[in-house]
């Protein structure tokens, strides 16, 4: 049955992705055929994502290098899974529940509410996993992985490891005095509710204000205050204040100041260090303390200080010994009532006032309340407009509030050095090298890492509660209701035996009971439930998800198990991931298993580029120019999305992605498939039993010696480049040879063999082309699956599919340098007189003579073997040799002959030199114009990045366009 004339990607990708799957192909160690591993983790996408072009783009790259190990033998793994994704998690299934009229989460409970998440997974969960089997991703599906695998209330199919892996992490770190709970600052979320990474916040503009505020200074002090100053800003008037001046976005935390920061030698306020001032609304007297945080030049100089609501001025508040007051809740209300750290040290009348007319109230309207207070009451000093970034969670879309609480810490500074050594001594590799720089710095600088989210979906913390024991002085024990004990342990039931063992000394009994309990309900429940039996809770909080993700490559493989898998394939090969999440994700990573299992992950850490749009721009929703993969894929097929973003995939640059390069790509698979057509159509598939793959045949002919040798030649390079990572170059050093050596030279080359040579000469060369067109199947096949493996199926009966066929390791060996000399000269000959026929503005149609002054033997014998060939292709009507050139030639740049071609009378210089003249001209104003912006500072300073980039390469466009015009010029001058 003969070809279809076109590749249909809509029937041909589900079709052959279903084979390879059913066929088992993608299954680990699928193909092996040497001892040697190769193992890839996927990065884990959410379980609610879907696939946007960072996905494409970076799952792309891994089955490239996937695929090609297995063709070359090795026993494969690509590691496939979703994270559990807890706080996108939780708030798609609120919207869910809120949607369908059902019970929020709190009313429903804990339990149900899990139910609930496990459902909605088992049921749209998958969606994204579906979608890279669409891209073409190779991955073993049978070993898909889950983050939460394993976890109480897990349902059937979800019955991994991954959860005990987890649990037995935390308890071991726990216990080796590396994991912690603290009261720290952390970025909190009051809609969801919950501690939220550095990751998941987005800095939003804003327009809001700059308000000034007047703290009247204690104790009758004052100062000379400047309000007047000369030419060299020296300060010639000055007026006497009992207040200092502060400046904040935030008037709402002024309930929680503590201090007012100045600088040690700001002259304004260096005798003021010691003092105190009165705080407006409750009277708390705070001190001035010296700290090189407050800039002089900056605001007022003076700097309230909120230590438990801003993450500067806890630091400030640390370095100098200022208290903490918390004065919000987890509503980002506020919170006055029953709150003894605000009362302390306050006028009792005023504390009373703030809590009647503040306590509860939305912290914008008690921001708005504080400020007509102040107005009122005369110590609002100013107002300035003030557009600045505010932090928002990037899923509630609400501004983040530093936010002092109880949380669980990594006290990551005893885990770190094994990490930064790991890769300054070159066991791990980072690529492109610039990355290690943000790894080293992110990691020399580390902060204790908050681990702990106020969410229910997630892995709940191993830790268990109960009252204190406390030993008095009289050697007495007692329990102590307004604090408790901790007992971190793997289950339930260890920890209960851990209390039990405890409190064996008190005589209590213990029972686990739901928590959190307060001291009163700790109180009330022993009451109720007798004074010899104490209740123990487990924590309510779950894990950071990227503490789970940080096990990814052990757990996946079966850790805490010593697994066939784990034994085989860690430590894994190589990570490809996204620039963005090196220190979220790599580093922790790195830090975990070698704290673990004393190993790195993996032993190269790829790092691409950033998909941007057409024009350099960071692709949003906002801008509308986002490119959806499945679209794409929709739209031109998947082979053409993935050989666009492998082609543009240069190591360190970000992607300017177009549909109009994604459409050129699916046209190279077109020229391949009427590459096979053409094949097909003069026998080169006929007559031939099943195979594997064809045998190169010894070839005599130039042509096909040659071909053969390019083949060699591109094999090489596809090696060296994917050795190395350089995706891009592996990509168009295919797109080069496919289209141009095969489809156009070789097709052409081959034609008079095919049609007029002899039976021996077609024989060779249909076998020739066989081979050719099956290593070029082979070696696309990472970046083309799709295509080449219809087409591999298509053009033969094979025993095995593409997918599994063997990698060739054909090298320098097939090179005839004798055919690789003719027939590179050949096509610099075609390709020189088109050159010049393009830039004379000759007729395309028009047949001309060109003209000989010397020709070497070599190339005296190129040209006879393969005149026809270059008169056909070249439209040259004959080849003369002269002893001088007339007037009007064009001279042809050759290796071993003097060429020209005479085009007096063809060509009309005069009118040809003024079209070029006048392009010429219009380019250099166009150039002048460009150069002059990128000249400039102010305009390198003040654009935005993608405009200056896109300048740039405007400017480079220019140039090399100018640059081709004059050499035109250069030619017709020639003419003269």
């Amino acid at each position: 049955m003969p070809m279809e004339k076109t590749f249909n990607a809509a029937e041909a990708e589900a079709r052959l992705y279903d084979a390879w799957e059913k066929a088992g192909c993608f299954r680990a160690g699928a193909n092996a055929s040497r001892p040697d591993t190769f193992c890839i983790m996927i990065p884990p996408p959410n379980v609610t994502g879907s696939l946007h072009m960072g996905h494409a783009f970076n799952n792309t790259l891994q089955d490239i290098l996937v695929r090609w190990h297995r063709m070359r033998g090795f026993d494969t793994l690509w590691q496939p899974g979703q994270d559990h994704a807890g706080i996108a998690t939780q708030m798609v299934v609120e919207r869910e529940l809120a949607k369908a009229g059902k019970p929020g989460r709190r009313e429903m409970g804990r339990e149900e509410f899990l139910k609930t998440v496990w459902e909605w997974k088992q049921q749209s969960g998958g969606t994204i996993i579906n979608q890279l089997k669409r891209l073409g991703a190779s991955c073993d599906w049978s070993r898909n992985a889950f983050t939460m695998s394993g976890a109480p209330g897990a349902p059937a199919g979800e019955e991994g490891n991954f959860h005990d892996a987890v649990i037995k992490v935390f308890v071991d770190l726990y216990n080796k005095g590396f994991i912690y709970r603290g009261k720290r600052l952390v970025n909190w979320d009051p809609h969801f509710e919950t501690a939220i990474s550095d990751l998941e916040v987005e800095q939003v503009e804003v327009d809001g204000a700059m308000w000034r505020l007047r703290y009247k200074l204690e104790n009758g002090e004052t100062y000379q205050h400047p309000i007047e100053f000369d030419g060299d800003g020296n300060a010639t008037a000055f007026e006497t204040r009992d207040y200092l001046v502060v400046a904040t976005t935030r008037p709402e935390t002024m309930l929680g100041d503590t201090g007012v920061a100045v600088h040690p030698e700001d002259p304004r306020y260096r005798h003021l260090i010691g003092k105190t001032v009165r705080l407006p609304l409750c009277g708390r007297s705070i001190p001035i303390v010296a700290d090189e945080y407050a800039d002089p030049e900056k605001g007022t100089g003076a700097v309230k200080i909120t230590p438990a609501h801003d993450f500067n001025d806890w630091e400030v508040g640390q370095r100098t010994g200022l208290r903490a007051i918390n004065v919000m809740t987890t509503r980002a209300t506020m919170w006055l009532k029953d709150n003894r750290d605000f009362a302390e040290g306050c006028d009792p009348d005023l504390v009373a006032k703030a809590i009647e007319r503040l306590d509860g109230a939305d912290r914008y309207a008690a921001r708005e309340a504080i400020i007509n207070e102040a107005s009122d009451d005369g110590w609002l000093d100013g107002i300035d407009p003030d557009r600045h970034m505010v932090p928002h969670g990037d899923r509630s879309k609400v501004a983040i509030e530093p936010y002092l609480t109880d949380q669980w810490f990594v006290d990551t500074a005893k885990i770190v050095e094994p990490a930064l050594a790991a890769v300054r001594e070159g066991r791990t590799k980072i690529l492109p090298e610039q990355h290690e720089k943000v790894y080293f710095h992110w990691l020399e600088n580390i902060e204790p890492w908050c681990i702990s989210r106020q969410l229910w979906w997630g892995h709940q913390i191993p830790v268990w509660h109960g009252p204190k024991v406390r030993r008095g002085t009289d050697g007495l024990i007692g329990i102590s209701w307004s604090e408790t004990e901790m007992f971190c342990a793997s289950s339930p039931e260890e920890a209960q035996k851990l209390a039990m063992l405890h409190y064996s000394e008190t005589g209590h009994i213990v029972s686990l009971v739901e928590g959190p309990l307060s001291s009163a309900s700790m109180v009330d429940w022993v009451n109720r439930h007798g004074q010899n039996t104490l209740p123990l809770w487990r924590d309510p909080d779950v894990l950071d998800t990227w503490f789970s993700s940080g096990l990814w490559p052990i757990g996946t493989l079966g850790w805490p198990e010593d697994t066939p898998e784990l034994q085989k394939y860690f430590p894994t090969d190589v990570l490809i991931t996204g620039f963005d999440i090196i220190f979220f994700w790599v580093a922790r990573m790195m830090m975990m298993q070698l704290a673990v299992v004393d190993q790195v992950p993996f032993h190269t850490v790829y790092v691409h580029a950033l998909v941007r749009d057409e024009k350099g721009k960071k692709m949003s929703k906002s801008l509308g120019n986002v490119l959806d993969p499945l679209d794409l894929i929709d739209e031109f097929g998947a082979d053409a999305v993935r050989f666009t973003l492998t082609a543009m995939a240069a190591m360190g640059r970000d992607l300017k992605l177009s549909t109009s390069r994604i459409a050129g790509y699916r046209n190279f698979g077109t020229k391949l498939w009427n590459a096979a057509r053409f094949a097909e159509m003069n026998g080169v598939f006929s007559d031939e039993s099943p195979m594997e793959v064809r045998c190169k045949p010894d070839a005599s002919q130039t042509v096909n010696r040659w071909i053969i040798g390019e083949t060699a030649k591109v094999r090489q390079a596809v090696d060296d480049a994917l050795e190395n990572y350089r995706f891009n170059d592996a990509a168009n050093a295919l797109y080069g040879f496919v289209w141009g050596k095969v489809c156009d030279w070789y097709v052409e080359f081959s034609k008079p063999l095919l049609l007029d040579g002899s039976p021996e000469e077609q024989r060779e060369t249909r076998a020739t082309m066989a081979w050719v067109l099956d290593q070029c199947l082979i070696l696309l096949h990472p970046i083309m699956p799709f295509i080449t493996e219809d087409l591999w199926t298509t053009t033969a009966t094979r025993k095995k599919m593409l997918v599994h066929a063997n990698w060739p390791t054909y090298g320098a060996e097939l090179i005839d340098a004798e055919a690789d000399r003719e027939m590179n000269w050949v096509i610099d000959l075609i390709e020189e007189i088109r050159s010049a026929r393009a830039q004379m503005g000759v007729p395309a149609g028009a047949q001309i003579p060109m003209l000989s002054t010397q020709i070497d033997p070599a190339a005296r014998t190129a040209w006879e073997r393969n005149e026809a060939l270059i008169r056909k292709l070249a439209r040259i009507e004959s080849l003369s040799e002269v002893k001088d050139l007339p007037k009007g030639c064009v001279t042809i740049a050759i290796e071993g002959a003097s060429l020209a071609l005479p085009l007096a009378g063809i060509v009309d210089v005069a009118a040809e030199r003024t079209r070029l003249e006048k392009s010429v001209a219009k380019l250099e104003k166009d150039l002048a114009g460009l150069t002059g912006r990128l000249n400039n500072p102010k305009f390198i300073e003040s654009a935005p990045e993608d405009v200056v980039e896109e300048t740039r390469d405007l400017a480079e466009a220019r140039q090399n366009e100018a640059a081709k015009l004059r050499a035109a010029l250069a030619r017709l001058a020639e003419l003269d």
